[in-house]
């Protein structure tokens, strides 16, 4: 049985960082993870992914701000972030789903449906 547990979000002034971790059990370093995030009243977002190879997608408003990462000896996903700003404010939930091919994973992961998610960590950005 699949089980995601985020952990490590929280309150911070704008232009701090967090780091959010992900605990994974019964998802296996076949499975690609990813971030993804929802405002009050917004749709889910999607944040970064992560493939069963490493290789790492993300979103463009994100890119050098948002640092996705896995370590599959201890089945823990992390996203970094950086420079937060408010609009970055949300809860932010874990995803885990079996891998297909990398190009497939990169056309798909934004839009797909995942299959496992965890329950989200709040993290919010004001001054």
């Amino acid at each position: 049985q699949v089980q995601l547990v985020e952990s490590g979000g929280g309150s911070v002034q704008p232009g701090g960082s967090l780091r959010l971790s992900c605990a994974a059990s019964g998802v296996s370093s076949s499975y690609c993870m990813g971030w993804f995030r929802q405002a009050a009243g917004e749709g889910r977002e999607a944040v970064a992914a992560i493939h069963k190879d490493g290789q790492t997608a993300d979103i463009g408003s994100m890119k050098g701000r948002f640092t996705i990462s896995r370590d599959n000896a201890n089945n823990t996903l992390y996203l970094q972030m950086l420079s937060l700003n408010p609009e970055d404010t949300g809860m932010y939930y874990c995803a885990a789903d079996f891998c297909d091919s990398y190009w497939y994973f990169l056309l798909t992961w934004s839009s797909k449906e995942w299959a496992y998610w965890g329950q989200g960590t709040q993290v919010t950005v004001s001054s």
